[in-house]
């Protein structure tokens, strides 16, 4: 027996057991911080793209960046981790979501201007 680190989940007769896929959720973000000016967008873009999320983002008059994003919500969630981190030239001091029910109306993620 080959031991791998995962763990074999078994439903009746042995079969496998599949968990139903969750329905997408939304999320609408605001980054307060150096936000502005320093490629946050772009970066925000790149790393929602590159986790299948659908939306866009924007900045704000008040300074804060905006993202209206769909997706499953584990994904939203580690775009919110990169989020926090940000691109090197900005810094953030504060995130904060609404979640809710997704829209369906996304087909990629942008940069509104």
């Amino acid at each position: 027996m080959l031991r791998t680190g995962f763990r074999l989940v078994t439903g009746r007769a042995g079969q496998m057991a599949k968990s139903a896929p969750e329905p997408p959720v939304r999320a609408r973000v605001t980054v307060s911080g150096r936000v502005q000016g320093v490629g946050y967008r772009a970066f925000a873009t790149r790393a929602a793209t590159h986790l299948g999320l659908h939306g866009g983002v924007r900045n704000l008059d008040d300074g804060r960046v905006e993202l209206e994003v769909e997706g499953e919500k584990v994904a939203i969630e580690r775009l919110l981790r990169q989020l926090k981190a940000g691109p090197p030239a900005g810094y953030v001091t504060k995130i904060e979501t609404e979640w809710g029910t997704a829209t369906g109306r996304y087909s990629g993620f942008d940069i509104w201007y």
